[in-house]
């Protein structure tokens, strides 16, 4: 389906453009054929909220208030010229011209535009996984014989990545570091060698807040790109605007906000994005981690109210980590102001999001740890046991045995992650005194059996 704008930047159904006629109305899509993935966003980038609401609406095929879904593997052309030209990369999305849907598709990327305006990117691509958008920017971006300086503390299947698959399969080897030594962050970087530092904006699981400004201009200065996972923290952080060249996303957290949905997104330069979807070169189009029109559909109908549902996320983690603490638990929350970056997430963060959804509570052991969240669970509903975060419901699990069981006693050490840490992903359904009051009751009665048993 081809498209046409008014004066407001709103875009309609419109005629399928021919490939020989002359194009100069679609500024709101490329400039110069810079970039494909373009948000149409002014110069001027304020918040995310408010960056979402300036970017382009499509609308459906007959006038519906919501896009139409462009469920179509494939695309006709109208000459058969057309489709060369298509192939040697002389037309493309960027004028409304789709050849194949692992390649470009409508629907995915006007959710692409999407996550660009909420991330503050030139362009972004929406991937099938998290998982598949860090994987596919990370061999863009490092050949063989390439190195990466990472963070000790990521995620467990980011960290199997860099430690196992892409030495074994790549030749990309990875140096770990305390991401807030900044000395230990220099010193790994390998003149010439050295491609990407990565790291997230808030760690899994422990909540560690990187520095983003600063670790940025050290990258920089020995010519390394910074790639940000961002999934612990949308509308909190926007790290592109601190500093970062590419962001990455597991859409399958927050910005899902059902629990049902599997997706990544890759948000950065134009330049970048296109050469990932070069038909000859580029990682994702050739290694295929393609997304479904009816899943990017979905997720362009939720983003809207994202900033809603964060600020509710946040809030309720700070109520809840404060009443925590004073139960005299060992919680660990960037909101909280003896959290050790508490001070410099302040300076970061966007205004009103809060600190982040999720807390975490250090019982020291396992064992303690699986008490507490089986009296949370299958005493008092308080939330269930479960991986993955961003859900409406409360989602709890013991890190080190779960999300991060990629890791080996001695790096879980390192990352500072405990036997006991219990990852608390904060929902908001139900009130907050009720919630409240079902914790209470939960931690009562595990001091009870506590008492109990001793």
């Amino acid at each position: 389906m081809a498209e046409t704008k008014n004066q407001q930047g709103f875009v309609f159904a419109g005629k399928k453009r021919s490939s020989t006629g002359q194009d100069g109305g679609d500024d709101f899509i490329v400039a110069n054929k810079k970039s494909m993935l373009s948000t149409g966003l002014p110069s001027i980038w304020e918040d995310p909220a408010a960056s979402l609401a300036s970017a382009r609406h499509e609308f459906g095929e007959h006038g519906g208030v919501n896009m139409s879904i462009e469920a179509s593997a494939t695309f006709t052309v109208m000459e058969p010229e057309t489709m060369r030209r298509m192939f040697s990369g002389e037309l493309g999305p960027d004028r409304d011209f789709f050849i194949y849907s692992r390649h470009f598709n409508p629907t995915v990327l006007n959710l692409g535009r999407q996550m660009a305006a909420l991330e503050g990117t030139e362009a972004a691509y929406c991937t099938a996984s998290g998982m598949s958008a860090i994987s596919s920017v990370l061999l863009q971006l490092c050949s063989s014989g390439g190195h990466v300086v990472a963070s000790r503390t990521l995620y467990g299947g980011t960290h199997a990545l860099l430690t196992h698959f892409l030495p074994r399969a790549c030749n990309i080897t990875t140096t770990f570091v305390d991401i807030n030594d900044h000395e230990m962050v220099k010193n790994a970087v390998v003149e010439g060698q050295t491609k990407v530092l990565y790291f997230e904006s808030m760690s899994n699981p422990t909540l560690t807040v990187a520095n983003i400004p600063d670790l940025s201009r050290i990258a920089h200065e020995k010519g390394v790109k910074v790639v940000v996972d961002n999934t612990f923290a949308p509308m909190v952080l926007s790290p592109a605007k601190l500093g970062a060249d590419v962001v990455v996303h597991s859409i399958s957290k927050f910005i899902s906000g059902g629990a049902d949905i599997i997706a990544g997104a890759v948000c950065g330069p134009a330049n970048l994005v296109n050469s990932m979807m070069d038909l000859q070169h580029g990682a994702l189009m050739l290694l295929g981690p393609t997304m479904n029109a009816k899943v990017a559909f979905e997720l362009s109908e939720r983003i809207p109210h994202l900033g809603l549902r964060m600020k509710e996320h946040c809030h309720r983690a700070m109520v809840y980590a404060t009443k925590m603490k004073k139960l005299g638990l060992n919680v660990i929350y960037p909101g909280l102001e003896d959290h050790p970056q508490h001070e410099l997430l302040k300076s970061m963060a966007n205004k009103e999001y809060g600190f982040g959804g999720l807390l975490c509570i250090d019982m020291e052991t396992e064992e303690k740890a699986n008490r507490l969240m089986n009296h949370l669970q299958n005493c008092t509903q308080f939330g269930f046991m479960a991986v993955s975060l961003g859900y409406y419901e409360t989602l709890m699990s013991c890190s080190g045995s779960s999300t991060s069981s990629e890791l080996n006693d001695e790096e879980q050490a390192l990352a500072g992650i405990s036997p006991g840490l219990v990852r608390m992903s904060v929902g908001f359904v139900g009130t907050l005194a009720q919630k409240w009051s079902q914790f209470e009751k939960a931690f009562s009665r595990l001091q009870d059996s506590e008492l109990y048993k001793n």
